[in-house]
């Protein structure tokens, strides 16, 4: 961790010992080159870089064309940077190799800080269809291959739950690094945070503001959130990409309006334990508002 407080530098070390920064730029949603060209050179001149994409938000091309020409603007190289992707529900199984060499070709990179398996299940069978267990078996391994290859710096999951970790567990020679989730006052999971702890697996927070991405707001204008952020002159957002921090968890907020971007960065304060303990209370809510695993057998 950096000092107490200061999280804009913060990092966290991953169990392979890779270093991954602790707070990174999203990209969800931002399908307009010319859009997230704007938003990738406001994140690198507020100190970003994390940057997270994924196959199906169909802008890997763009953030790679962007980072190719903003990078010398900003005296970086490809190593100063972090770039997360991830293996879209459709390509879970046996289409790998072929979805990784594409995801690696649309961002015009020789590898990837971090690969993710996107949900647990395939997008072409039943939620509930056992078949997504072998899937996910043969997708892990075909990532360990990648990894073992040296074409990924590390590899991890994305909305699994303690269920679907475990059963990887049992047939894994190399365990996920990183697990990202859905994650913010409204809805955490205890009990995944914990498995993940005990396996060394570094939870990563999106939705981090709650439903915005739905139009609900509730979260981000909750009395409490609110009146903590005054007390610390903060903006909401800062008070709730704070918190996960001092949980332990790594965020990747999105915006494209550069004042936020630049804010979602700025986190040089330290919660108080009550502070963190009123908003853990909002926990109560439990509302999820992204996309739910937990029916995937």
């Amino acid at each position: 961790m950096a000092a107490a407080g200061n999280f804009s530098d913060m990092q966290f070390t991953l169990s392979n010992g890779v270093k991954m920064p602790a707070v990174g730029l999203g990209t969800y949603r931002i399908r307009n080159n010319e859009v997230l060209y704007k938003a990738v050179d406001n994140a690198l001149e507020a100190g970003y870089r994390l940057f997270d994409t994924a196959a199906v938000y169909q802008n890997e091309q763009y953030l790679g064309n962007a980072l190719r020409e903003l990078l010398p603007k900003y005296g970086l190289t490809r190593q100063d940077i972090f770039i997360t992707t991830k293996l879209a529900p459709s390509d879970l199984g046996g289409n790998v190799s072929k979805a990784f060499n594409t995801s690696l070709e649309n961002l015009g990179l020789e590898y990837i800080d971090l690969y993710l398996i996107h949900f647990p299940g395939a997008s072409r069978i039943h939620a509930q269809n056992s078949n997504n267990a072998a899937l996910r078996i043969e997708t892990w391994n075909a990532f360990t291959k990648l990894y073992d290859q040296g074409k990924v710096r590390a590899i991890g999951v994305s909305n699994f739950t303690v269920r679907h970790l475990t059963e990887l567990a049992k047939a894994a020679t190399v365990g996920p690094m990183v697990n990202q989730v859905e994650w913010h006052p409204h809805y955490y999971q205890s009990d995944l945070q914990e498995y993940c702890k005990d396996h060394n697996i570094l939870l990563q927070a999106y939705c981090s503001f709650g439903g915005l991405a739905v139009n609900n707001n509730s979260l981000i204008e909750d009395r409490v959130v609110v009146d903590i952020a005054a007390k610390y002159n903060a903006t909401s957002a800062q008070v709730l990409l704070a918190w996960a921090l001092h949980r332990g968890v790594a965020v990747i907020p999105k915006s494209t309006t550069p004042h936020r971007i630049k804010e979602n960065i700025q986190l040089n304060f330290k919660l108080s334990e009550n502070d963190l303990s009123q908003i853990d209370k909002l926990g109560a809510v439990n509302c999820k508002y992204a996309w739910d695993p937990n029916p995937v057998a």
